[in-house]
């Protein structure tokens, strides 16, 4: 059984016992979070579709760490024949979680 749920602006597919790495939200470690936008449920096989969300479906997860950096992006801008070059980095800030159980 899995579903598809929108956490913090993004679809993520959730099935008990995955990890997912959401973008940062404020929770602390070991708190336990609802997310009510459910969007689709298979139930091994049926398949049930929201308009645009399904009425009483949940998916309840841990946070196992708040705060979890991500992979290094650089970004580099460059202009011809100016000798005009800068260079930046950034690491997006993502919260670890753990989905318990989906309930439909």
């Amino acid at each position: 059984m899995y579903a598809i749920v929108e956490i913090n602006g993004q679809q993520f597919k959730a099935e008990a016992g995955k990890k997912l790495f959401v973008h940062h939200m404020e929770a602390e470690a070991g708190q336990t979070v609802e997310f009510e936008k459910v969007l689709l449920i298979d139930n091994e096989g049926s398949i049930t579709v929201g308009t645009p969300t399904i009425e009483g479906a949940k998916v309840t997860a841990e946070v196992v760490s708040p705060l979890v950096k991500g992979e290094k992006v650089l970004v580099f801008h460059k202009k011809r024949r100016k000798g005009y070059r800068k260079l930046n980095g950034h690491r997006q800030q993502f919260t670890e979680l753990t989905i318990k159980e989906v309930i439909a």
